[in-house]
């Protein structure tokens, strides 16, 4: 993954000078640091065929906060609001919950608070992703990208007018955080409080289409 390449990079020059410093005993830390950073930017193929009414998990985690909600920011409606906290030794990568347009990308700085407290939605670091239904545009979901007291990176690879695949990828949080989904009030719901969840193939919920 290209994100990984300047922290390899990092590993091997480390590992070079302690070698040189420490002999063999310096390349060990490096080393590790080299196949860490491997692990954490592991980017699996998962594949969902399932039916095209299901929202599926833009993230792997666990299900933190599942609750009724307004939400102003895209929606502007009564919407369902599910929280996925990814801790360290989760993959990353951040997948399209449908098939979708992107329709509306916002970006907000903000604070570094640990991603699993419920306020942090409102003032960490994010970046709001909207999407419609490629199936019925009236369909609207908003996807958010929350950084947390480790994670302080969010990449986003869309812009407006990109189509999106269900399971596609489309951004990542480096090194742990939480993504929010919010769906259409009426939505069936699938998963429960505390549910561990992978993304691009746990059903959250399905769509009224």
């Amino acid at each position: 993954m290209p994100d990984a390449v300047d922290l390899l990079i990092a590993g091997v020059a480390f590992m070079v000078v302690f070698y040189y410093w420490f002999n063999i005993a310096g390349v060990v830390l490096p080393i590790l640091f080299i196949l860490f950073t491997l692990y954490f930017f592991r980017n699996p193929n998962r594949v969902y065929e399932g039916h095209e009414e299901d929202v599926i998990a833009p993230a792997d985690g666990f299900i933190q906060f599942l609750e009724d909600v307004e939400e102003e920011k895209y929606i502007k409606g009564p919407a369902v609001k599910i929280s996925i906290f990814m801790n360290v030794f989760n993959v990353h990568v951040n997948r399209a919950p449908i098939d979708a347009v992107v329709d509306f990308i916002e970006y907000k700085p903000g604070k570094f608070l640990p991603a699993f407290k419920g306020h942090a939605s409102h003032i960490n670091e994010r970046n709001y992703i909207g999407i419609r239904s490629k199936k019925d545009p009236h369909l609207m979901i908003l996807v958010v990208q929350i950084t947390g007291f480790i994670a302080r990176r969010i990449v986003c690879w869309v812009k407006p007018g990109k189509e999106l695949s269900r399971g596609e990828r489309f951004g990542m949080i480096k090194f742990g955080s939480c993504v929010e989904v919010y769906l259409p009030k009426g939505s069936e719901i699938s998963v429960k409080l505390g549910q561990k969840v992978r993304g691009g193939q746990t059903i959250l919920g399905r769509l009224k289409i």
